[in-house]
């Protein structure tokens, strides 16, 4: 076979774990913004000189600029060749894509077709990745059985979820994906977002490895996470899904919710910085009074009127208009905050058929 080999990645997308390495040939920046899951970047032009060849085509000209270019690439190939490629025998065979046109892809796999490896380039590089997701969401998400757990802010969706994972069931954690808890307040300190891309990426690994002979659990969802947007197939999904229904006393999803916002007890200021963003639905006198109480250590109180006065009536009014099963939906009590006590109502949610 003629190598550099240029491949298609509809071709491809099953079977990646035949290729020994992933390469990703783009900029650091456009690397952190999604790349191809396993790939690792080897830049062969830099943020800084990226933008320095992409001006000179502008202002200078093409020729200038590919001289220039060419340079730089070769100077960078030859530098990840001497680090991390020098060791790799004659039958090591990586992937190499680019954005699109192949330019920079073509320059590192043509030399190393030249040193010998069996390198394959992908055509169309990261935007024919990027098409391939997009169709396939839409495609895959069709394909499953679907349950949605549904219940109000604090009733434990989220840990049954973990649960049913840690027991061995195929789990699309939303939250989890888009690093944010899918409210107002859901702000994940430690965390950023990923971009919107990236979040797409995820959801697609997951269905691509998912058995569609089992069933999906997932959490009710806004068309929101975050910053995030749920792909429009994946929410029509969800909604015309099997439900089961939540149940837990106020009282302990208070106890919850002070467990997993922990952040907002030990820093109020970060609480009220995004309560905030609840002005223009409950008034300014509202929120100074749940500003103060936070202030004085009452957050407990807090956490129970923005559970009746905000998150309960939003979620009582959209549930049944948005999930068409809701209706037929159903219950579980989930008695307490214990992780046996998780574990049981996983399991009792596993055998409902």
């Amino acid at each position: 076979m003629k190598y550099p080999e240029i491949i298609c990645f509809d071709h491809v997308a099953d079977t990646l774990s035949q290729f020994d390495c992933i390469i990703d040939v783009r900029s650091p920046a456009e690397f952190a913004e999604d790349h191809i899951r396993g790939a690792i970047n080897c830049p062969v032009l830099n943020n800084e000189e990226r933008i320095e060849i992409g001006t000179m085509y502008k202002q200078i000209g093409s020729f200038e600029a590919k001289r220039l270019g060419a340079a730089l690439i070769a100077k960078n190939i030859g530098q990840h060749l001497h680090s991390q490629f020098q060791n790799h025998g004659k039958t090591w065979r990586p992937l190499i894509y680019c954005w699109r046109g192949g330019n920079r892809s073509g320059a590192m796999a043509h030399i190393f077709s030249k040193i010998g490896w069996p390198v394959a380039q992908l055509e169309g590089g990261y935007k024919a990745y990027r098409q391939h997701v997009n169709q396939s969401i839409p495609e895959l998400s069709a394909k499953m059985k679907w349950t949605v757990l549904c219940g109000t802010t604090g009733s434990g969706k989220s840990r049954l979820l973990r649960t049913l994972a840690n027991l061995g069931e195929q789990v699309l954690d939303l939250e989890h994906l888009a690093q944010h808890r899918g409210s107002v307040l859901g702000d994940i300190p430690s965390e950023t977002q990923p971009t919107q891309k990236m979040f797409e990426s995820r959801i697609w690994t997951f269905l691509k490895n998912a058995n569609e002979g089992r069933t999906i659990y997932v959490e009710a969802e806004s068309k929101k996470v975050g910053n995030l947007r749920v792909p429009e197939s994946i929410m029509q999904t969800m909604r015309a899904s099997h439900c089961i229904s939540i149940e837990m006393p106020i009282e302990m999803r208070v106890e919850l919710l002070m467990e997993e916002y922990a952040h907002f007890v030990a820093d109020p200021d970060q609480l009220n910085h995004q309560l905030d963003f609840l002005t223009h639905l409950h008034g300014k006198e509202k929120i100074l009074l749940w500003k103060k109480q936070a202030l004085t250590g009452e957050i407990r109180a807090v956490v129970q009127s923005l559970l009746e006065e905000h998150y309960d009536p939003a979620y009582n009014k959209s549930i049944a208009r948005n999930f068409s099963q809701f209706v037929d939906a159903r219950q579980l009590r989930q008695s307490s905050l214990r992780p046996q006590d998780f574990e049981l109502s996983a399991k009792e949610i596993m055998a409902m058929k």
